[in-house]
Parts: structure tokens; sequence; C-alpha cells
């Protein structure tokens, strides 16, 4: 029978196969050319790099979703804002690898800065003191370019952003990835593998489309071996600026969020509202922490990422006390 990585796809040939790297299956694959060239008994040297360029990165977090348009993107600023701000002596970065649709420039406030190159590797543009950012968005001519490119190309640049970025010394790196369960998500695990993933937060909205696909995103976290944080419910509900009237703009027939990560045995982190102030905030690139410092949504927020930095703090221990 064929030899199959543990990190492989589903319908994986095998490493022994006549076909390994060269099936269709094979395309986008991160190991695909390690299994075409015959060399699958070798580990992918990438894997090695990103483990000692992220040697001092403590944890480092996926923002996941298989469905489109729950706001991952706006989830990910909004926690690192929070890490960076909560301790200033906390150094946080954020990973933007939806390679198609990079929003973490503009989210973060950061659009038309430019990547440095020196001697330790592509230098990280950085919002804040103490919070750096790394996206394709700032190695593109304008925000409006299209990147039109197959899976084997976007595997490259999320190699290159894990192993060829000078990161520093970091106590939280967050990834925001695009929806699915891809090429980008292959990549990501492949390459972090060595290094070690802390876990991933899983965003959904309470409506039952969402959840569908959120299920199959936990499933995949499963079956990759990452460990799952918690669950974050987005625009859960709008409260009307006016009338105060809560309004759910994505009624959750089936329990919302809440009830999925409770029948599928997950943490649940907590709900976020929509807030229309949040919303311009991350359009215009502003912080919302000294924007509106006293809407309720930035103290539901501080409350999520407060459950977040114990969990992995609690990650941490446990690891410890199983290398002992």
């Amino acid at each position: 029978m064929a030899d199959i990585p543990d990190d492989a796809p589903k319908h994986c040939p095998g490493t022994t196969s006549r076909d390994a790297g060269k099936a269709s299956l094979c395309a986008g694959c991160p190991n695909q050319t390690i299994c075409a060239s015959g060399a699958f008994k070798q580990p992918d040297p990438g894997i090695t790099l990103a483990k000692e360029r992220l040697s001092m990165v403590e944890n480092k977090i996926l923002i996941l979703s298989g469905k489109g348009g729950v706001g991952k993107s706006t989830v990910t600023s909004l926690i690192s804002r929070c890490l960076a701000a909560d301790n200033r002596n906390r150094n946080v970065a954020v990973l933007d690898i939806d390679i198609c649709g990079p929003s973490q420039p503009r989210v973060l406030g950061a659009i038309g800065e430019q990547v440095h190159q020196s001697g330790s590797g592509w230098s990280p543009v950085y919002i804040e003191d103490n919070l750096s950012l790394m996206s394709i968005g700032f190695l593109l001519a304008s925000p409006e370019d299209a990147v039109v490119w197959r899976g084997p190309k976007k595997n490259g640049m999320i190699k290159q952003f894990l192993t060829e970025v000078d990161w520093g010394t970091l106590d939280y790196l967050i990834l925001d990835t695009p929806p699915g369960t891809s090429d980008e998500h292959l990549s990501a695990t492949t390459y972090l593998k060595g290094a070690g993933i802390t876990g991933a937060i899983i965003v959904t909205t309470p409506q039952q489309v969402a959840l569908l696909d959120v299920r199959k995103e936990i499933d995949f976290c499963r079956k990759v071996n990452i460990p799952i944080l918690g669950v974050i419910e987005n625009m859960s509900t709008f409260t009307c600026p006016k009338c105060k009237n809560i309004v759910e703009i994505f009624p959750a027939t089936t329990g919302g969020g809440c009830a999925m990560a409770k029948e599928l045995d997950v943490e649940f982190l907590g709900s976020l509202p929509l807030d229309p102030l949040l919303a311009r905030c991350c359009d215009e690139g502003k912080n919302f922490l000294t924007e509106i410092p006293d809407s309720p949504t930035v103290s539901i927020l501080q409350e999520i990422v407060q459950k977040i930095v114990k969990i992995c703090e609690d990650t941490k221990d446990k690891c410890e006390i199983k290398t002992r």
C-alpha cells in the first residue's frame, strides 16, 4: 500500500505510487514537488526553515471559517489590536495569507505601505510599536490589482512569508486565511507543523448556511490535527443606534454558533454584534479602541480576547507538563 503523508489531502495517491506528484489530485498540494521528484523520504526544507524563523514566536493562531463573508479579516484585526493594546510588552503580528483577497492593509490602516528587505529578511509593516503586519497587498502596484495565481504559486508565497519574514520575538502571530479548506490552508499547516500551531479560532455567523460550511472547517482542523481554541459568532445581532431595538439580521434558526459549538464539543468564545461604527473604523483603517472606546462591542471583544489569552496559556502549560 502506498505511503500517505499525515498532512496529505483526501484521496492522495501516496508517496510510493507511480502517480505521486503527477496525478490531477496532486495539483496544488504543498508536497507535490517533493513527491514528483521521488525525494519523498526527505522532509520539505521549508518546514525546517519555518521552524527556525518562527522559533521566537510563542503562539501561532489561525483564523478560519469555511464560509466567506463572515468577517474573518475584521475579527483578525480586532483580536490583534486588542492583544497589542492590552499589554504594551506583548508583541503581536498579523500574517495575511488570503492571497487573492488581502484585506489587512486596509482594515489595519496600512494602505500604501511598502515592505523593505534587509540582510535578515523581509521586514513587516508596523501598525503600532508592538503590532506588525505582512500581506501580499504590500507587494502589489495597486490595491485594485487582481492576483490571478494557481495553487503552487500561492503555496510558494505563503512559504516565503513563513520562512523569509523577520518577525523577531513575538507573543502572538495571527494568520488571516481565505474561506474554505484548500491550498492556503494546507500550505500553512504544512509549513507550520514543525514550528507548532497553537490552535485555530473559528468564525461564523448565526444562520444555517454559514454553520454548514463552518462545520466542514472544524472537520478539517480535526483531520490535520489543528487544536480548536474556540468559536466566535460574528454579526449575531444589530442594535439600532436610534430606537435601541435589537434585531437579528441573520436569524439563528438552529441555535447559532453557541449551539453548534456545544454539539461539536468546542469552546464558544462569544458573540459579536453587528456594529456600524466598528465597521466604519475597519473600512477607514482606524483604531476602534481609541475611536469608540465606550462601545459595548469593545467590552465584549475584550472579554473574548481574555478567554483566548487564557486558553493559550493553559495550552502552553499542558505542553510543558508533557515534555517534562
